[in-house]
């Protein structure tokens, strides 16, 4: 049966479904480890109990949200061993050393600190537990620093020649290849992203037990106000920030990709006096027409371009076998965007809540809170496809095509590696994920117990194990 499908598109299926999987909770966890630092830090310094009780809640999730996160990013190396062995054959001189730094720069300084940061504050003492927590918050970060430069290059590839007899990219200027074009735009609007994402997931658990209590007449906890009110603030200062970061990648995309903004913005023709915003439309590849348009004249020019009448090219100054497929880039995209003005409405919602005294009391606003708390993790997916999809029918833009750089397999094998993963994520991070809503389902409460007074069964796997001993407050 598997045998009349194409290689090619099963592999690029299969990337796409584990990558999904993937990103999902390093966009979660970046975002959390710089929370947990923050908690902490400020437990330090203040001493209110309420700041360890939300860093004891969160880093149980945060736990097993990290381990997930990379035990699902360990499957894609091997695709490009095994279903794009061409393309890591290709670009390999050149993408090989960054990938290898994110091991050994980034990984091993988060793993290397994790295991303080879960069960030593009591064994190190608290300058030092802080410091674990600081150093995987930083490893998060590094860790997104090289693999996004990677993927930059991909889309804005610098820095390089071709070997002219085995077609290779080679690196000429190392830094080049780093910071290539898009790489710090790409970069900055996928971190303050994951902030983002942490913010409306700790929002929206927050917003979940402050109408619980409500509905039981009860008082909610000072650790549930407070995770609310610091989720509420990221949204109020960073949506505006991640818009305007937003359109500085659009803009940097349109001078190096246009292919790909023309798709975004469903533009088939080309427009000389000033392109329409179209909000709404069905792409039709086959005419090459937006059908059911519904737009607004001009405003894409203006946002673009910075003038009514600045002219804008359509996707028919591209070649046919050079334009992205348009129906997913043209709904992505206004998914993503749709999301994050949303997102911008609910932080100037809780703002005006806050400004009335109203924050912790407006059930419509903790529903909407509750609503939004997946938002983010649609909004990246959401963003994710509309930069690689955009990119087709390259894997480097311009220079090499996705159908020149996947393995020479036949499509059962990689059909079958398919099945296989699918029932084995849904499975495994499936259950995980049933974890993470279960611990998010119980609110903080005042001494939550430490992550090794829950874990089930011993911490120390040999040697003598020391009897129990009560615990200060704090440890």
């Amino acid at each position: 049966m598997l045998a009349s499908f194409d290689a090619i598109l099963l592999a690029r299926i299969q990337f796409a479904f584990t990558v999904s999987f993937h990103f999902l909770f390093p966009a979660f966890t970046i975002g959390l480890a710089s929370y947990l630092a923050v908690v902490n830090a400020l437990w330090l310094w203040t001493k209110d109990h309420k700041y360890l009780d939300l860093f004891r809640y969160w880093v149980k999730i945060f736990a097993l949200a990290f381990a997930m996160g990379v035990v699902s990013g360990i499957v894609m190396s091997y695709q490009f061993g095994t279903n794009w062995s061409v393309f890591s054959d290709k670009a390999g001189p050149v993408i090989g050393a960054p990938m290898a730094y994110e091991v050994l720069s980034a990984f091993f300084l988060e793993a290397g600190f994790l295991g303080i940061m879960l069960f030593g504050r009591e064994r190190v003492g608290p300058g030092l537990h802080m410091t674990a927590t600081a150093m995987v918050a930083i490893g998060t970060f590094i860790s997104a620093f090289w693999i996004l430069s990677v993927n930059s290059w991909m889309h804005t590839p610098a820095g390089f020649s071709i070997d002219p007899d085995t077609g290779q990219f080679m690196p000429e200027d190392f830094w080049q290849v780093i910071f290539n074009p898009s790489f710090p735009y790409r970069l900055a609007h996928t971190i303050t992203a994951a902030y983002l994402t942490t913010a409306f997931i700790v929002g929206g658990v927050a917003a979940w037990h402050l109408l619980r209590r409500r509905r039981e007449g009860a008082e909610s906890s000072p650790a549930t106000r407070t995770m609310f009110s610091m989720a509420m603030w990221m949204a109020t200062i960073v949506a505006p920030v991640q818009i305007f970061l937003g359109d500085l990648h659009g803009l940097n995309t349109l001078e190096h990709q246009p292919a790909k903004v023309m798709a975004m913005e469903g533009h088939y023709e080309s427009h000389p006096d000033g392109a329409p915003l179209y909000l709404f439309g069905i792409p039709n590849d086959a005419e090459q027409r937006l059908d059911y348009a519904i737009g607004i004249p001009k405003l894409s020019s203006l946002i673009l371009k910075h003038g009514w009448n600045e002219p804008l090219d359509g996707l028919d100054t591209i070649p046919d076998e050079d334009q992205p497929p348009v129906g997913i880039v043209f709904w992505s995209f206004r998914i993503m965007v749709a999301i994050g003005f949303a997102m911008l409405g609910l932080g100037l919602w809780s703002l005006w809540a806050r400004y009335r005294g109203r924050l912790f009391y407006w059930p419509w606003l903790h529903r909407a809170a509750v609503a939004m708390g997946p938002s983010g993790l649609v909004a990246v997916l959401a963003g994710w496809v509309t930069t690689e999809v955009g990119r087709q029918p390259f894997t480097v833009y311009g220079l090499l095509r996705t159908a020149d750089s996947a393995a020479p397999l036949d499509a059962p094998a990689v059909g079958t590696s398919l099945i296989a993963f699918i029932v084995v994520y849904f499975a495994v991070f499936g259950a995980g994920t049933f974890y993470i809503l279960r611990l998010m389902a119980k609110p903080p409460t005042p001494d939550e117990p430490r992550l090794k007074d829950v874990a089930d069964g011993p911490t120390r796997a040999a040697g003598i194990t020391p009897g129990t001993h009560g615990h200060q407050p704090g440890e």
